[in-house]
């Protein structure tokens, strides 16, 4: 990556890199993301199938950083760029399964961290991605915690906005954990619920039966989406069916691949 200043003092940022699905580059105006050294070929994104709630159908997937070489954790913590390498590589990849499967449905879906949603640079990568491959509303979900964003939750909504105004989706991820507050749920702008692995787990109690209920109903109400996560048992989707919820996830139904497997289950 490299910024060059022109003559009239504006600022443009150039980016890109090779992947497997083949070269992609990028301009914007104004201080870009840097794509350091940071994961480079050591980054291996792999993606776990997102399925409708009967698990018949794949719909999307969710890109997940893993690494090849890195053995220290902090090493790859304190990785600047892996937002913008995981977006760029999960766009590349999403353009490779629409093309193989002929399917223009398919969504792929990248998780932020509280750094990342301090980043100014973020809705002008996301809004090029989207508008560069031609990408569709909703064909690029992001997903926000509301642990990511204790820090500045007043900075963190107003990114969120500006992202969602990009034309990305949004997924408040790990609902029902943590501290997730229904204050958090009023002020953001998501499309979709992603329930905690955790409450799936207790599905079969009357509690977090009544729980899951109400959520999917609030969910419905504020015209939201919702998706379980962590379902290792293909037994509870009839009743996750009936809650209301319109996707799942889990080893029970697909475990994380690499992006050229993922068209193997796509066709």
């Amino acid at each position: 990556s490299c910024e060059l200043t022109l003559a009239d003092g504006r600022v443009l940022s150039l980016f890109g890199g090779e992947t497997d699905t083949g070269a992609a580059g990028l301009i914007l105006e104004g201080a870009g993301p840097v794509l350091e050294d940071g994961p480079g070929p050591d980054l291996q994104p792999v993606y776990q199938p997102i399925f409708d709630v009967t698990g018949a159908r794949i719909t999307g997937f969710e890109a997940l950083a893993r690494w090849d070489g890195v053995s220290d954790p902090a090493e790859r913590l304190e990785d600047t760029a892996l937002a913008s390498n995981m977006l760029i590589r999960a766009v590349n990849a999403l353009v490779l399964w629409r093309e193989e499967s002929g399917r223009d449905d398919l969504f792929v879906q990248v998780n932020l961290t509280g750094r990342d949603l301090a980043d100014d640079s973020l809705p002008g990568l996301v809004s090029a991605l989207i508008s560069g491959y031609g990408l569709g509303d909703g064909a690029l979900r992001l997903e926000l915690t509301e642990q990511a964003a204790l820090r500045d939750t007043d900075g963190a909504v107003s990114m969120a906005r500006a992202l969602k105004e990009t034309g990305a989706r949004l997924v408040l991820d790990d609902f029902g954990s943590g501290h997730s507050s229904f204050l958090w749920l009023a002020q953001l702008p998501a499309d979709s619920l992603k329930i905690d692995a955790a409450l799936i787990a207790e599905v079969g109690t009357d509690r977090v039966q009544t729980i899951l209920r109400a959520l999917t109903r609030l969910a419905d109400e504020l015209g939201m989406g919702t998706v379980a996560e962590g379902v290792e048992d293909r037994a509870i989707l009839p009743l996750l069916a009936e809650f209301g919820f319109r996707h799942v996830q889990g080893f029970a139904l697909g475990r994380p691949v690499k992006a050229r497997d993922a068209v193997a289950l796509l066709t």
